[in-house]
């Protein structure tokens, strides 16, 4: 199965029901994947390069895939991907936060906000996402996973390959990192 265009047709390369429950399973979750390759990858068009390697690869072993959760079996499968893109790509990876990587449409008011409250909100996104991507890979994957993904402890230990209590630990570090950092910036 290929994606033929941006809205989501695809061409089988498979038999049909295959095709079908591969899409089922894994297009509502292309969201979480791109959004998972983005904060490994820390830019955007090289995210969309793992998500569509990865999607390929997911559609490859599709007939291993035994049932569970459909978005864990998909993220491990970005993740990896992403990993191995890093390591092909950059294998010296202490790349820096992409500069001026947003989604413009992020920055847009809502309609009850008035000039000072949407100003408010935008530094405090990005705010949020400097403290993210400061954090190292492992606990950023947590949290991401945890925060953005709304992932359980279980899934997260499934998706990164790490024992419950590893994901556990990870996450209060990351907590506590980025705590320790907001604090920094908001002393200034």
């Amino acid at each position: 199965m290929i994606l033929d265009d941006a809205f989501g047709s695809m061409t089988n390369v498979g038999p049909p029901t295959d095709t079908a429950r591969f899409a089922e399973m894994a297009l509502p979750h292309l969201d979480a994947a791109y959004n998972l390759a983005r904060w490994l990858t820390r830019d955007s068009s090289d995210a969309s390069d793992v998500v569509q390697e990865a999607m390929l690869r997911a559609l490859r072993f599709f007939g291993s895939y035994r049932g569970g959760s459909g978005k864990s079996w998909l993220l491990t499968i970005v993740r990896n991907t992403a990993i191995d893109w890093m390591r092909a790509n950059r294998p010296m990876q202490a790349a820096a936060a992409p500069v001026g990587d947003e989604d413009p449409l992020e920055n847009i008011a809502d309609e009850g906000d008035d000039p000072e409250a949407a100003l408010i909100r935008v530094a405090d996104r990005q705010q949020l996402d400097r403290l993210i991507a400061a954090l190292p890979a492992e606990f950023r994957e947590c949290l991401v996973l945890r925060e953005l993904e709304d992932l359980s402890y279980k899934e997260i230990a499934a998706v990164t390959g790490v024992p419950i209590g590893t994901v556990m630990s990870r996450l209060a570090r990351a907590r506590q990192l980025m705590q320790r950092n907001w604090t920094r910036e908001n002393a200034r």
